[in-house]
């Protein structure tokens, strides 16, 4: 079964757990109990490793430079409508600025999306990916609330989500529906039951409320923002409630924030049928012949033979699980986040075709946060309970097979597995907040928003739909005709110059500006 609700899933990370496996972090500290929580006192120290939820590994291990990175806890109010009541601790990571102290801006703040990613092991994974912009800025990450170590969201048990994520997610006849449905209900009873305190108060508005606490904590007068895929409907967020704090930001593979959640999957459902089209031409163009298909249409048409075999009958995998249907399609939907992943995605699918789903496996575990102990992060259970949290839609099965034809017409592949994964949030215990998030700016300095054209997970189009919604005078659109989720992460340099002469030196793109 894919990620609960909406496939945004926290690409970087996953990519991280991925090439560990194919080519063969980080917790709290105390602080002081202070009443104020804007003047409390952060305790940083060495990081230790991280935790199961936020997908266990070893200690973050020093930066290039031999510095060392740094974690600590931040007091936050569980319910911020209740500012003095309880308070959760919110995991945070840094990596001090690495130039001379007169030339340091303040604090430059990460969230790599999910929703459901561990800020606190992302960042160290990439952090040298990010070497320059450390020159003027602290680089920050941080668990949002429901993630990781800050009082993560608990839902099914690691052996219960081995069974999960086996089911049937794209069912044909009515036995199979009812499975799917009863299952759904479960896994959302185990999160009520295991859960309930904190699933109130994960909506996107309450992690922009933490954020801006961060940044008083900090000391910066403005928030210097990095936001990727959910992180930019969290920065568009935080901006619609704090445009005066906004300083710098930059949002990259952008969320669309005028969708409904089922807009939302069926723009995905044509984004990762683009994807797969560009790696099946890409495939065939290539000097030598294609392992996988002798056209682009052969290639796909393959890949859903393989598909409806694995329906029928599942082949071996990760011992001593199998590669079903959903298994497969998650894995191939995962290496679509990136182009250097074709590779990956062209040796599991030979090695599927020959009766081998080792490599789809690894691939669909990276996309469901589990690591090769067998442990996983609670990325899917944070993932489902932040987009119920925020997502006022509630479908139902009916509803959902009305809209089959719809969703297979935008991806023959892909139009069952993210119409299905709608009834996610039927029956969660939380009531959404609205139909799609409020990211209206007036008055927020530029914020560069950086579109890619191949972006599978968050289609081109929502750049532009968030440049619209900040407001005029607010968004400046960039362009990267590329492929991949994300473009700053592409190495390209044009996208690379501009995010740095806007970060370092406020010099923000002429709007519209194209990168290839």
């Amino acid at each position: 079964m894919p990620i609960p609700s909406r496939l945004r899933a926290a690409a970087l990370t996953a990519t991280a757990l991925v090439l560990s496996v194919l080519l063969a972090g980080c917790g709290g500290g105390s602080q002081e109990d202070d009443e104020d929580l804007t003047g409390q006192k952060l305790d940083w120290k060495d990081c230790p490793s991280p935790s199961e939820a936020e997908g266990g590994g070893a200690a973050p291990s020093p930066l290039p430079d031999g510095d060392a990175w740094q974690c600590a806890t931040m007091k936050a109010p569980l319910d911020w409508d209740d500012p003095g009541g309880d308070t959760i601790g919110l995991a945070l990571i840094r990596a001090e600025a690495s130039g001379a102290a007169d030339r340091r801006i303040g604090s430059l703040v990460f969230n790599f999306g999910g929703p459901g990613g561990s800020g606190v092991t992302t960042l160290p994974a990439f952090g040298q990916d990010y070497a320059k912009l450390r020159t003027r800025y602290d680089l920050v990450s941080f668990d949002p609330r429901g993630v990781g170590r800050s009082d993560p969201v608990e839902c099914l048990d690691d052996k219960q989500l081995d069974t999960y994520f086996q089911q049937d997610a794209t069912p044909d006849d009515r036995a199979e529906r009812t499975g799917f449905v009863d299952n759904t209900r479960e896994f959302n009873a185990a999160c009520e039951k295991h859960s309930k305190k904190i699933l109130p108060q994960v909506r996107t508005t309450d992690a922009a409320r933490d954020m801006d606490l961060m940044r008083q904590v900090l000391g910066d007068e403005k928030l210097y923002y990095f936001g990727i895929s959910y992180g930019t409907e969290l920065g568009g967020v935080y901006a619609h409630l704090f445009p005066r704090h906004v300083g710098r930001a930059v949002f990259d593979a952008v969320v669309d924030p005028t969708q409904t959640a089922e807009q939302s999957s069926l723009g995905q459902a044509k984004g990762f049928q683009l994807a797969l089209d560009n790696f099946a031409e890409d495939c065939v163009s290539k000097a030598e012949d294609c392992p996988v298909g002798d056209t682009a249409e052969d290639v796909k048409a393959r890949i859903a033979r393989l598909l409806k075999d694995l329906d029928r009958k599942p082949i071996p995998g990760v011992f001593p699980r199998e590669l079903t249907e959903t298994a497969a399609t998650g894995g191939i939907a995962q290496a679509l986040y990136s182009k250097d992943f074709w590779e990956y995605l062209t040796e599991g699918l030979e090695q599927a075709y020959d009766g081998d789903g080792r490599v789809l496996m690894v691939l669909s575990d990276a996309l469901n946060g589990r690591n090769e102990d067998g442990e996983y992060s609670n990325i899917a259970a944070a993932n489902v309970a932040i987009n119920c949290a925020d997502d006022k839609p509630r479908y139902d099965s009916a509803y959902v097979q009305g809209k089959l034809p719809e969703f297979r017409d935008a991806s023959p592949l892909f139009g069952d597995y993210l119409a299905w994964s709608m009834l996610s949030c039927t029956d969660w215990p939380v009531a959404g907040a609205a139909d799609h998030p409020d990211v209206s700016a007036p008055g927020a300095p530029p914020v560069l928003v950086i579109g890619n054209t191949g972006d599978p997970a968050t289609p081109y189009e929502g750049a532009g739909r968030m440049v619209n919604a900040l407001g005029k005078g607010v968004g400046v659109e960039l362009t990267y005709k590329g492929q991949g989720h994300g473009a700053y992460d592409s190495k390209n340099k044009c996208v690379q110059d501009a995010v740095h002469g806007y970060l370092l030196d406020g010099r923000a793109p002429a709007a519209n500006t194209v990168c290839s």
